[in-house]
């Protein structure tokens, strides 16, 4: 049965509440009697976003109250909603003034214009798959991004927040994947190499430019169709829908373009002749041509991958032990790129003096990009680097101070940027939490040698128990040979056979040794309330856990997190698992000191994307924290904290990592069986404990 309408006085109540109006002086009044005409549905979406966006910004709420009731009946309720999460994500980058422009902006819409909203796919809806889609292309890694309009600038692609041409859903997440191909085609066949310079300034209308992009779009359409056959004949199926139709005059440039040899140059050549015509129209996969972007994103890249490759191919050169020439010779190497199509799969064939080399997937990134942009590998990128050729500065992506935020010049140039969920809004914000790695400075000093000394019987039985699960072998059942007979598997055979089906051969059991394929990475709280005992204990414990690693053979990863607000989140690397427990990761682990407060979501969804990048069949991410989600003066203290962090470990869990949590905080039984589930944590009642019980625990959870 439906709900009765609140009445006026029952919304002005929670109004009152959420819009703070005992200093914001919100007539609320004037709202809940405009609401109170509405039905008890219509009242509950309205109210429900207003307490939601008052998260965010209260003006923002009181606006989008003021606006609601009339937009409900000529507006998409989805597309409402992404309207109000966008106006949120605006404030978070731009600030209020601009926010609210954008939600004065919504005035604009009608049923007219926005005849097929209800069947629109939105971009958080659709990038996810996108995205893989996207990995999958051959050529320069892409990013995909939201905006106003769909490009690329050569590094991004970037695709509108709704996409709705069409009555069915299914058909505008095809247009979607279709604007996603052809702009990647334009990085991947050339497009992007054309002279900018002459096509934008040489006349000053954009019709050049304009048709320079139709004979470009037809060129790709035929790459498409020999590279994605199937996606083809989508993209041929949308612009018939639309009744999309190319010219009878601009026929011929396009059987010339869909030659398989046709390049930008064969557009560029017929551009006079498709200048003197009208235009041919836009598709609606197309998306726009900026050549500034393009311009601005290809000088930033340049210079410093041609510096990066030279640098790699000197450090190949040095690995490499059956060169063709003694490095003392008077004749430099010779190394050659020839660039070679794999089944639409860019790739490269690579020779030192002839001889074939097997460059790392780095080198090949880098040779890719480099191809991108010029159409060839310049037989300059291939001259291996001199020693002090180069600033490591165009190597190297120099890392901003972080201490940078506190003297007002802080930028986000170099860093990670991550989502964050906010539990009142009930959505992400997006790039909020700025986040950089840094090295832990080492400690040469004793507390390695004297870890081991204090805790001798303790490591020899780790040593003992981790060798026996290293060495230890596991019963495999209903084999089809083994040592012993499956009584189990023996009497459903037998069943079988009685009831007149095939008998299974399967009847035997074998002990198997088991092959351990594990990743594990280790999340160490360094806040400042570590320190004392408790930053002693940790230091203890991964020096224990190393050695019993170290003995199963487990590859794993141990990094610090720390933070002061959402711009200032550091991951602090103690050891990668590409790294050896080396004396220099020790004297790390030594080094391992106290920083600021306990912002956590960040360095959860950076492990897990780190974790990701690694082939195991088993991951685990296991934190060590004296405490709960907390940071400095910042809405992350109390339930903002827990839930950011428990949607980050719901996040990992979806990619299939396992997390465990390790804390010494006696209240934890109020919030970590919310963040990581029951039987996900265990709670240490004394810090000394935490050295002895690690090893066991991680045993435990890996087994």
């Amino acid at each position: 049965m439906a709900l009765s309408p609140l009445t006026a006085p029952e919304m002005e109540q929670s109004l009152h509440v959420w819009l703070d109006t005992e200093f914001t002086y919100f007539k609320v009044e004037i709202l809940a009697a405009e609401l109170a005409r509405l039905p008890r549905e219509e009242q509950d979406f309205i109210l429900g976003w207003i307490r939601r966006i008052a998260s965010t910004h209260i003006t923002l709420a009181w606006q989008f109250g003021r606006r609601a009731p009339a937009l409900l009946p000529r507006m998409e309720r989805r597309l409402l909603e992404a309207w109000a999460i966008h106006t949120c994500d605006i404030f978070d980058r731009s600030g209020l003034q601009t926010a609210l422009r954008v939600m004065e902006a919504v005035d604009s819409f009608d049923a007219g214009t926005h005849t097929h909203d209800s069947a629109g796919v939105l971009f958080d809806d659709i990038a996810p798959v996108l995205g893989n889609f996207l990995c999958g292309l051959s050529g320069r890694r892409l990013r995909l991004e939201q905006g106003d309009t769909a490009f690329t600038d050569g590094e991004r692609i970037v695709l509108p927040n709704l996409i709705a041409r069409f009555d069915v859903m299914s058909d505008n997440f095809q247009l979607a994947k279709a604007s996603v191909a052809m702009l990647w085609a334009q990085t991947r066949f050339g497009t992007l190499r054309a002279d900018w310079q002459a096509l934008r300034y040489a006349t000053n209308s954009p019709h050049r430019l304009n048709q320079f992009h139709a004979l470009e779009t037809m060129r790709l359409t035929a790459c498409i169709a020999r590279e994605l056959p199937g996606l083809h004949r989508e993209m041929q199926r949308l612009s018939e829908a639309l009744h999309e139709r190319l010219p009878d005059d601009w026929q011929v440039f396009a059987t010339l373009l869909a030659a398989p040899d046709a390049t930008v140059d064969t557009s560029l050549s017929l551009l006079d002749a498709a200048c003197a015509l009208p235009a041919a129209g836009v598709l609606s996969y197309q998306g726009d041509l900026r050549p500034e972007a393009v311009i601005a994103s290809r000088a930033a890249r340049v210079k410093k991958e041609k510096a990066r490759l030279r640098v790699k191919l000197a450090e190949l050169l040095e690995d490499e032990v059956n060169v063709a020439q003694d490095k003392n010779a008077d004749t430099p190497p010779r190394i050659e790129a020839e660039p070679r199509d794999e089944n639409g799969q860019l790739n490269f064939d690579i020779t030192l003096d002839d001889a074939p080399l097997a460059p790392p997937e780095g080198v090949k990134q880098l040779l890719t990009s480099i191809y991108l942009d010029f159409g060839e590998i310049p037989p300059e990128y291939l001259t291996p680097a001199g020693e002090g050729e180069y600033d490591a500065t165009l190597i190297d992506d120099k890392p901003e101070d972080p201490d940078a935020v506190w003297q007002g010049v802080y930028h986000e140039r170099g860093a990670t940027l991550y989502d964050e969920w906010d539990h009142g809004r009930q959505h992400y914000r997006k790039n909020w939490c700025v986040m950089r790695e840094k090295p832990v400075q080492p400690v040469h000093d004793d507390f390695y040698r004297d870890t081991l000394d204090k805790h001798a019987p303790i490591v020899r039985h780790l040593r003992k128990r981790f060798e026996a699960m290293r060495d230890e072998n596991r019963l495999e059942k209903r084999q089809a040979d083994g040592d012993e007979v499956d009584i189990d598997a023996l009497i459903e055979a037998l069943a079988d056979a009685r009831d007149g089906r095939e008998m299974s051969d399967r009847l035997f059991v074998r002990q198997h040794r088991a092959e351990r394929n594990i990743a594990v990475a280790f999340l160490v709280d360094m806040s400042g309330s570590t320190k004392g005992w408790i930053n002693e204990a940790e230091r203890e414990a991964l020096i224990l856990l190393c050695e019993a690693l170290e003995l199963l053979g487990d590859r794993y990863a141990i990094y610090g997190f720390s933070g002061t607000t959402r711009k200032r989140c550091e991951l602090f690397r103690i050891k990668t698992f590409d790294e050896a427990y080396t004396p220099e990761v020790k004297a790390r682990i030594s080094g391992i000191r106290p920083q600021e407060y306990t912002r956590m979501g960040f360095a959860i969804r950076h492990m897990t994307t780190l974790l990701n990048q690694i082939d195991a069949r088993t991951k685990v991410m296991v934190t060590l924290s004296d405490g709960r989600p907390d940071d400095y003066f910042d809405v992350y203290r109390g339930q903002y904290g827990v839930e950011d962090t428990r949607m980050a470990l719901l996040e990992a869990g979806r990619t299939g990592i396992h997390p465990f949590c390790i804390t010494l905080d006696h209240d934890a039984r109020e919030y970590l069986p919310h963040m990581y589930g029951a039987a996900r944590y265990i709670i240490l009642d004394d810090v000394r404990q935490l050295p002895v019980k690690v090893t066991d625990i991680y045993r435990k959870i890996t087994t």
